[in-house]
C-alpha cells in the first residue's frame, strides 16, 4: 500500500490501489478492525476513481462538441 494521498492518485494508481484493497479482502486474513479500515479505503478509493473517469468522459465531450459531433451515449437495445 501506497502513502500517497488518494486525492493526488491518478486513475491507474487509484485502480491499482483499489485492485490491492480487494484482493486483501478477498483473502480474508486480516483483523476485523483491519478489514473495516481497508474497506473504508476502498470506497474512497472507487469515489476518486468514479470522479476522475468522470472528468475523462467530460473532456471527450467537450472535444467532440467542439468537433461537431455527437455527444453523450445512449444504450444500444437488443445489441
Amino acid at each position: 500500500m501506497t502513502d500517497k494521498p488518494i486525492e493526488k492518485m491518478t486513475f491507474e494508481e487509484g485502480m491499482a490501489a483499489l485492485e490491492a484493497v480487494v484482493s486483501q479482502l478477498e483473502k480474508g486474513e486480516v483483523a476485523l478492525e483491519q478489514s473495516i479500515a481497508l474497506y473504508e479505503r476502498g470506497a474512497k478509493l472507487k469515489a476518486h476513481c468514479a470522479a476522475k473517469l468522470a472528468e475523462a468522459e467530460a473532456k471527450v465531450e467537450l472535444i467532440r462538441a467542439a468537433e461537431g459531433k455527437a455527444i453523450g451515449t445512449t444504450p444500444a437495445e437488443g445489441l
